[in-house]
């Protein structure tokens, strides 16, 4: 996966790199830090590449996507959480996941460890689609 995200990167026609950190969308993210590495845009698409860290005890928040992410778990564990408050992955370092679109897949991701957990995302969203979309806590206990 990270070696398919960094070939779509090189190969990309319109490739814009940045070092400035960003924040992960979710409500409420807690310990959360971001640095994206690559964006671009082809054929209406938006891709942007980012290394997302989430600090032991730390959370995303709740939030869904308007494309699909594919993640690769670099170090820690990632304990991916759905809307009815299961546990639907629990990911540790050389793991991918995928999240799929639409606001039927409200999430969180958590890092119950005691260790940061680090993560690779490829974005893969509509033009001008905010990396995610904040959603209320759906009544878990935790956030």
């Amino acid at each position: 996966m990270r070696k398919l995200a960094l070939a779509a990167v090189a190969g990309a026609a319109t490739l814009t790199t940045l070092l400035t950190p960003a924040v992960a969308s979710g409500t409420p993210a807690r310990g959360v830090s971001a640095t994206v590495l690559a964006q671009w845009t082809a054929g209406g698409t938006d891709y942007v590449l980012r290394e997302i860290t989430i600090a032991a005890g730390g959370s995303t928040g709740w939030h869904f996507h308007e494309g699909t992410l594919h993640g690769w778990v670099r170090s820690g564990t990632l304990t991916h959480y759905r809307s009815d408050c299961s546990v639907d992955g629990v990911y540790h370092r050389g793991d991918s996941i995928t999240e799929p679109p639409g606001d039927d897949h409200v999430h969180v991701g958590r890092n119950e460890g005691t260790t940061p957990m680090i993560l690779d995302v490829l974005y893969v969203l509509p033009h001008g689609a905010p990396l995610a979309d904040d959603a209320p806590n759906p009544g878990c206990s935790f956030d």
